[in-house]
């Protein structure tokens, strides 16, 4: 007998000598199926109900001439309009959509670029540095999650200084209001990151800026992205600071034309849906590629910092 077959015959003793765990053995019932598999189920049907549905629901009416839309009812179009429907939107008030569109892009990207660098600095120094001023501005930040802003104040501060109803008064306003939850995130992130990255850095001759910037900053990538998806699609969505902070129909954004737009197509709901639709596209597209980085970049800071 080789060596092969005596090790092949000793594998082949110690499986028929285990025993095989007591849930394998037992049949599969239906209680037992229900309890293992009932809770994915439940959640499943409710994704379908919250999300789906409603997504449908709005590509129907989207696809409707007015008479049908104006019946709001869920049920397929008798002749497809989706098409034509679109084209009307994208040219209504002088292609108001696609300016819309501009300058909601304008400000999503430079005020999460301005975020994701300033509290990349701020959540690295606060992890780092321990001093006595951290409780305090450890407190600061979680006050600026908790009381809301002062409209008034900050409305007279951007008259004084030039920047109210502009793009860069808007896009410093987003910035600024989403700061305080990507710091919280980067501490937490950076509390992973072994300090020997730093002091070997360091022995080599890096200064600050040069550690940050090329030893620190490349490593926060999964929180980058978090920070940069989550803010992106708040600033995209946010409806309530460009009305304050950005009035007029200068520099619409995406939330303020739907509102606009909503009160001069009262009769026709196919053309509102349709614009529902195309503001809808943009956040899903980004949770579809960027769910699993969300996830990492929110939870990896749980167990250390």
């Amino acid at each position: 007998m080789t060596v092969t077959e005596t090790l092949t015959t000793a594998d082949s003793r110690k499986l028929r000598g285990r025993r095989a765990p007591r849930e394998d053995r037992r049949p599969m019932t239906l209680r037992r199926w229900l309890r293992k598999y009932l809770v994915g189920i439940i959640a499943i049907l409710v994704s379908i109900v919250v999300f789906i549905v409603p997504f449908v629901f709005v590509l129907l009416q989207s696809s409707k001439n007015s008479q049908e839309a104006g019946l709001v009812e869920f049920s397929l179009p008798s002749e497809w309009q989706f098409w034509p429907n679109f084209v009307e939107v994208v040219q209504k008030n002088d292609y108001q959509v696609l300016w819309a569109f501009l300058w909601t892009t304008i400000i999503t990207v430079f005020s999460c670029a301005i975020m994701v660098v300033l509290a990349a600095m701020v959540g690295y120094v606060l992890q780092r540095k321990r001093t006595r001023l951290n409780p305090w501005i450890n407190f600061f930040v979680l006050a600026a999650l908790i009381v809301p802003p002062a409209v008034v104040p900050t409305i007279w501060v951007l008259q004084g200084v030039g920047l109210f109803k502009t793009i860069p008064g808007m896009i410093l306003i987003e910035a600024t209001f989403g700061l305080a939850f990507c710091v919280l995130l980067f501490r937490a992130f950076v509390g992973t990151i072994p300090r020997e990255l730093d002091e070997a850095a360091i022995i080599d001759g890096a200064g600050p800026m040069r550690l940050f910037f090329t030893v620190v900053l490349p490593l926060l990538k999964p929180v980058i992205v978090t920070v940069v998806v989550t803010q992106a699609v708040f600033v995209y969505g946010d409806f309530q600071n460009p009305l304050y902070f950005l009035p007029g129909n200068d520099y619409p954004t995406v939330q303020l034309g739907l509102y606009n737009f909503q009160s001069q197509s009262v009769s026709q709901f196919n053309l509102l849906f349709m614009y529902i639709l195309l503001t809808t596209i943009p956040p899903l597209i980004m949770y579809i590629f960027f769910n699993r980085q969300i996830v990492a970049g929110m939870t990896s800071g749980a167990i250390k910092g």
